[in-house]
């Protein structure tokens, strides 16, 4: 698997800083509020799992699958819902966990069917962000880094399924997926 990435992005160490200063100004933002984390399926995994350790104030937790790709590398730019939640947002402060915002669309149209649901609030903590890939534009609260364009794997990021569980955010060779 290491062979596949041609380089590494961010390591593990950076990762776990950033994170570590999201997860404070989150406690610090959301105390005294009833805060419910919904991560996106599958790439927010890592990120969210670390982000609650951070986290200093009761929150709730539930998921989200999502798609706009399906098997492509490219956005279809048709949004569905694999998996919706499994209790009621009304009057609650929502915190979508993302592992990255590439077009937009997807995020974008997650943020609206949410508060169709009643939440006091919907904001959104992205740990990566492609603005060269946008779409649409996003207002993320709390964002750990802007990427380049750049076929991105590990920490949750995968292709084909593959390299989710990596440490580092890497950046695939390109004879990975260009020849398949």
């Amino acid at each position: 698997m290491k062979n596949d990435i041609e380089k590494i992005l961010l390591s593990e160490e950076e990762l776990q800083e950033k994170i570590k200063k999201i997860g404070k100004k989150i406690s610090d933002d959301y105390r005294n509020k009833e805060l419910i984390l919904i991560g996106v399926l599958k790439g927010s995994v890592p990120f969210m799992a670390d982000l609650m350790k951070r986290i200093e104030i009761p929150c709730n937790m539930d998921f989200m699958a999502v798609s706009s790709y399906g098997s492509s590398t490219e956005s279809s730019g048709v949004v569905r819902i694999l998996k919706d939640l499994d209790f009621e947002i009304e009057g609650k402060d929502v915190l979508i966990i993302e592992d990255i915002i590439d077009s937009g669309i997807t995020l974008s149209y997650l943020k609206k069917y949410l508060h169709a649901k009643n939440p006091n609030s919907v904001e959104i903590a992205c740990l990566l962000n492609k603005p060269e890939r946008r779409e649409i534009e996003m207002d993320v609260k709390y964002l750990g880094y802007d990427v380049p364009n750049y076929f991105l794997v590990g920490y949750g990021l995968d292709y084909a399924e593959k390299y989710r569980n990596l440490p580092y955010i890497g950046i695939l060779k390109e004879e990975i997926y260009k020849n398949k």
